[in-house]
């Protein structure tokens, strides 16, 4: 091979890099912009597992103010005035590695969106460097309200159990917008793991967290988008 044919097939490579880096997050982005995700990675990873698949999307209006309240209040309490990253929680969750080589949740829900929808589980520095590289495109291309409502229909609430509609229906035999606002906040209590917890049969640590995120989210006004105050 000749050192141009190498030059050539090095050009091929990298335009095949860059569509897949930059190209196809892009259009899938766009595309989720307005119709759901249909399967997400950790989806197939619970399917492979033997969790099964059970989902079923709803769209925001129809998931209560409640959860929403509780979900910001839980999991980003400042998911109405960021950009995608919060800056102040990244910079405690770097102070706190550099002292005892701990990590700490600093995701927003927006990471937490971008990562649920394109990437897989862990904690990785690439996959963390992917999730903030994924989070600006939905930032700039997604209003908050569509950010929280991708949010709440594929996120995990349980084995093979996904969005607020079936956890609602499963825990508490409940459409998500008849939820109560205990209820919202044993739903956002199990969030960060929901394959040990279960907000039916919440322990005294879930009972206990949810009565801090019920308190903490009569502070989330919601606003005309349903999402942020607008």
């Amino acid at each position: 091979m000749t050192d141009e044919e190498t030059r050539i097939n090095w050009r091929k490579l990298a335009k095949m890099i860059l569509i897949v880096v930059v190209g196809a997050p892009l259009v899938l982005t766009v595309l989720y912009r307005f119709l759901p995700p249909p399967i997400t990675p950790l989806m197939v990873i619970r399917l492979v597992q033997g969790h099964g698949l059970d989902k079923d999307w709803q769209s925001l209006d129809k998931i209560s103010p409640h959860l929403r309240r509780a979900v910001i209040a839980s999991e980003d309490g400042a998911f109405c005035t960021h950009w995608g990253f919060d800056w102040r929680a990244l910079e405690k969750a770097v102070q706190t590695y550099g002292r005892n080589g701990r990590s700490r949740g600093a995701s927003t829900i927006s990471m937490q969106t971008a990562k649920n929808i394109y990437l897989w589980p862990g904690r990785s520095f690439v996959r963390k460097g992917l999730e903030a590289y994924l989070t600006v495109y939905l930032e700039a291309l997604w209003s908050k309200r569509r950010i929280l409502e991708v949010y709440l229909n594929v996120a995990e609430f349980g084995p093979g159990l996904y969005g607020a509609e079936r956890a609602a229906r499963r825990y508490f035999n409940k459409s998500a917008a008849a939820l109560s606002p205990r209820e919202a906040a044993l739903l956002a209590a199990i969030l960060p793991n929901p394959l040990d917890r279960s907000p039916a049969r919440p322990t005294p640590y879930v009972s206990g967290r949810a009565n801090l995120i019920a308190a903490r989210a009569y502070q989330v006004h919601l606003g005309r988008d349903g999402a942020c105050r607008g």
